[in-house]
């Protein structure tokens, strides 16, 4: 395991951690911790319960969306599903924001996007080499600009669903 583990190491962390945390609790903390397709035994593991345990709620987080399972895998792999984690935070930003404001922070982003695309000249920040530049600060410097211009074009597609969430009475599509 990395120095980022999903849960605590010494068993006084890892009880303080469980403290007033169920099963379920767990095992969601965990499944939003992996960035890969994990095999459920590893994340019953690392939630310190049964791997029937863990399996029957990355079950129900699946067929809640939260989760995608590959059952082929043997054993069962799961990871957690970015959509769905976009729709949370695209629901959190329509309730916290008027629309308006939503709009405000969108136009605010959109002219933050054409900086970038004048800077390097495409709209595509994946068209961007970083290696290219003669000097190590250089490289970083474009490192760091490719990366928050990648930021900004997900924070427009945050946004956009919120205002589409805001303006829809929560609903995506208008009813």
């Amino acid at each position: 395991m990395s120095e980022f583990e999903a849960a605590p190491n010494s068993g006084a962390d890892r009880s303080r951690w469980q403290e007033g945390t169920d099963t379920f609790g767990r095992v969601y903390d965990v499944i939003l911790g992996v960035t890969s397709p994990t095999a459920y035994t590893d994340i019953a593991e690392i939630a310190d319960c049964s791997p029937n345990a863990a399996k029957k709620h990355l079950d129900r987080l699946t067929e809640m969306g939260v989760v995608r399972a590959d059952r082929d895998r043997r054993p069962a792999a799961y990871e957690r599903n970015e959509g769905f984690l976009e729709w949370q935070d695209a629901n959190r930003i329509a309730d916290d924001l008027s629309v308006e404001e939503i709009l405000d922070r969108v136009a605010d982003l959109e002219e933050r996007r054409s900086e970038y695309e004048e800077r390097f000249g495409t709209a595509d920040p994946n068209d961007v080499s970083v290696f290219g530049a003669e000097n190590h600060e250089t490289v970083h410097a474009r490192m760091t600009a490719v990366s928050e211009w990648k930021g900004v074009i997900r924070d427009l597609r945050l946004y956009e669903l919120a205002r589409q969430l805001a303006g829809n009475d929560g609903h995506l599509i208008p009813a």
